[in-house]
């Protein structure tokens, strides 16, 4: 696939394989930025819902692989490596949740592990898949976490579950008491309602855009360095070498990035589950 220039090229990589309803009524595929702006709200990002499904389906079936085939004898490397990881994420709920909830481990398992595989796409070869898919793709994306729409609908399920766990442990009252009576005196209450909701609102807001930005700006490095690789040979050797350093680090980001999302769902839940005083 060619392109005309370097903006082209960024702007194509950037660009979701989007389902949507086109100006003429149609419903189909956009081939081009003009089919993109026209689209309207009811549009669906195809390749992060499929690449997102994708990675749950294959996180559940290999961790049910596992649990399936466990054993007390010397266990294989890959129930050595998923034992870790739920050691990992148990001391880290205990450490953080002080509350009693059979929900909180399992969903704290399930985000780290699913946003860093999501994550992980982000070391594909940023023209491999796209490459390989141009016959019948006129755009793909393999990061889902680059996309908001991903990263807001994690974050809004988790503030769901906040607002569900405030009602749960402290009632309405003693949840509109904690947005209403706090940080000022009661008679106060309109200025601590205004900061107090901001505070919870932020709280999603926050969640989902740390995660979209961080990897948002990591895939367009990925995509800068490429760029390298087509002004000859001195430079695409350089690049490779920024490629490769960017990637090990890039590593670190990855697996922070799901391990920070993970950490402020807990920390939120175990906000909401204590009662007010």
């Amino acid at each position: 696939m060619s392109y005309e220039s370097s903006g082209e090229y960024i702007k194509h990589h950037l660009t979701n394989l989007t389902f949507g309803q086109k100006a003429d009524g149609s419903w189909g595929i956009a081939h081009s930025a003009q089919d993109l702006q026209e689209m309207g709200f009811w549009a669906i990002n195809l390749d992060t819902m499929g690449f997102s499904i994708l990675l749950g389906v294959l996180f559940l079936w290999g961790f049910r692989r596992v649990a399936k085939k466990a054993s007390t004898d010397v266990p294989s490397g890959w129930q050595n490596f998923v034992e870790m990881i739920i050691e990992f994420i148990d001391e880290s709920v205990r450490g953080s949740y002080s509350g009693t909830s059979k929900l909180v481990a399992p969903l704290a398992l399930t985000i780290f592990v699913w946003v860093f595989l999501m994550n992980a796409m982000d070391l594909i070869a940023v023209d491999l898949v796209p490459w390989l898919a141009s016959p019948i793709a006129p755009y793909l994306k393999i990061v889902p976490s680059t996309d908001p729409n991903i990263t807001f609908g994690l974050s809004l399920t988790v503030f769901a579950l906040v607002l569900y766990y405030s009602f749960k442990f402290k009632g309405p009252g003693g949840f509109f008491a904690e947005l209403a009576f706090h940080p000022f005196p009661k008679w106060m209450f309109p200025i601590n309602l205004v900061l107090e909701g901001v505070t919870l609102i932020a709280k999603p807001v926050s969640l989902a855009l740390r995660l979209f930005g961080n990897m948002y700006a990591g895939e367009m490095i990925f995509i800068l360095i490429a760029l390298m690789y087509s002004g000859g040979w001195a430079l695409g050797l350089f690049g490779g070498f920024l490629q490769l350093g960017w990637a090990i680090f890039h590593i670190l980001i990855i697996t922070l990035q799901a391990f920070i999302f993970m950490t402020l769902t807990i920390v939120y839940l175990d906000m909401a589950s204590q009662e007010t005083h």
